[in-house]
């Protein structure tokens, strides 16, 4: 088969990663603090060091962009998760500089709409979804943390230019059509990423982002990174509306920390990347962003931001979007080994001036229960005449489609902190009589998948 090679390349990838971190210490150092989950080397049976201590010591991986914070927190982008928010990676640290690199790889057979075959959107397909993201860390002085981080998808080279069925998607171009009833591939790098920030107190930090990719402070945690969505190989539908730029070529955040809130304010490209996936797209800085964040407590997250993206869709260079978008993420380690449940609500609004509004909502939850896992999520979003291709059809019609999806997978094995999981999942759809005559009578899509992904790291 084709795809082999590529995926024993990938799979060699976090082999070789994990064993080079074998013997290296696996439990991170994360700051003491009332709102911050306690882990300090305790199977080592070292006292708990306070924040002040711990510049005595030798410095282990902390937040991206807060020696305060604990890397828990780390979000994509410059974003922010619960502090209680698994983490499933591996783990260097070195002299001066720390390593993480975490990932994921499906290998999965997909049907959409396969019960209303002949229907749109009716498609079946072998297809691979998968990402690697690696962050290199050291303190600079006694205040100032530099991160440089990078991520890397096969996509392309796995799903071609037009990516895999997914039905009610749409968003970007392959051969210059509009993508519907399918997720566009990411670019081979999605992120390429360095920032700095200086502490100025335990609770005050300020932060410069600059990525070329990268990610505006814009939106939540984006789907492939969200723990409540942690084994859900799909992209959301709503992805467009709520966080597709998580890859932007060209953005600069700024950002203030005081204790449990973070105010940022990016410069970006508005311009989703092009077709090409293998190249760096121009940057043009024409948009802007701005968010405030909110962690009252370590199970919690929250933020609200707003942005305006200039030009964003290659077929409508004149259109630009003012987009909208608010969510609070949950998450709680539960009883037992590996067991945790993780939830987000997610929400999108995109307006097109000329009283042109389009809204999306996203409910989703993943339980873990050690080598068991059990996962849904719940979708609304309006879907326009354009979104869908439904050209003769009045424009500024939007037709509401609600996706529910429920799925479950189990560990198989595990080799040098690598999980191999095999799952089943199936979306079913709520859609409206003219949608109907298209796509035909409730829409149900299915999938089964093997999934290659590091272990969970105990804290």
């Amino acid at each position: 088969m084709k795809r082999k090679p590529l995926i024993l390349l990938f799979s060699g990838s976090l082999f070789l990663f994990s064993v080079s971190a074998s013997g290296q210490h696996e439990h991170m150092a994360m700051p003491a603090g009332k709102d911050s989950t306690k882990a300090e080397m305790h199977n080592h049976n070292m006292p708990m060091q306070k924040p002040d201590s711990m510049a005595a010591m030798k410095m282990h991986m902390t937040h991206a962009f807060s020696l305060s914070l604990p890397m828990n927190r780390n979000g994509s982008g410059t974003g922010w998760q619960p502090d209680a928010t698994p983490m499933y990676a591996y783990m260097k640290h070195g002299g001066k500089w720390n390593y993480m690199l975490h990932g994921s790889l499906y290998l999965r057979y997909t049907s959409q709409n396969f019960n209303n075959d002949g229907k749109r959107g009716s498609s079946a397909k072998v297809s691979v979804p998968n990402y690697v993201m690696g962050m290199a860390q050291r303190q600079v002085g006694k205040n100032g943390l530099l991160t440089v981080r990078s991520m890397i998808s096969l996509d392309r080279i796995f799903d071609g230019g037009s990516g895999y069925p997914l039905l009610f998607q749409s968003g970007e171009t392959w051969k210059g059509q509009s993508l519907i009833d399918r997720q566009h591939p990411h670019d081979l790098i999605s992120e390429l990423a360095v920032g700095y920030t200086h502490r100025f107190s335990p609770k005050i930090d300020v932060s410069v982002y600059a990525g070329y990719p990268g990610e505006p402070a814009l939106g939540p945690t984006a789907f492939m990174h969200r723990m409540s969505a942690f084994n859900n190989p799909d992209a959301v539908l709503g992805h467009h509306w709520q966080d597709a730029t998580h890859i932007t070529f060209g953005v600069v955040t700024a950002s203030v920390r005081y204790d449990k809130f973070k105010l940022e304010a990016s410069g970006f490209t508005g311009r989703e990347p092009n077709e090409n996936r293998f190249n760096f797209d121009k940057p043009k800085f024409d948009s802007y962003s701005y968010r405030l964040s909110f962690n009252p407590s370590a199970n919690w997250a929250m933020q609200v931001s707003h942005g305006y993206i200039k030009s964003p869709e290659t077929n409508h260079p004149d259109e630009n979007i003012n987009r909208t978008t608010a969510s609070v993420q949950h998450s709680k380690t539960l009883n037992g080994k590996n067991s945790w449940i993780s939830s987000s609500l997610v929400y999108g609004l995109n307006d097109f001036g000329a009283n042109h509004r389009e809204n999306s909502l996203l409910a989703e939850s993943n339980v873990q229960l050690d080598k068991w896992a059990f996962y849904g999520r719940y979708e609304w979003i309006q879907k326009s005449v354009e979104e869908l291709g439904l050209g003769h059809d009045e424009p500024t019609t939007n037709y509401p489609v609600s996706a529910f999806t429920l799925g479950i997978n189990r560990q198989l094995f595990s080799f040098s902190n690598t999980l191999v999981q095999a799952g089943v999942q199936a979306s079913f759809y709520a859609i409206g009589s003219h949608l109907e005559s298209y796509y035909g009578k409730n829409p149900v899509s299915g999938q089964i998948y093997l999934r290659l992904t590091p272990g969970f790291m105990r804290m």
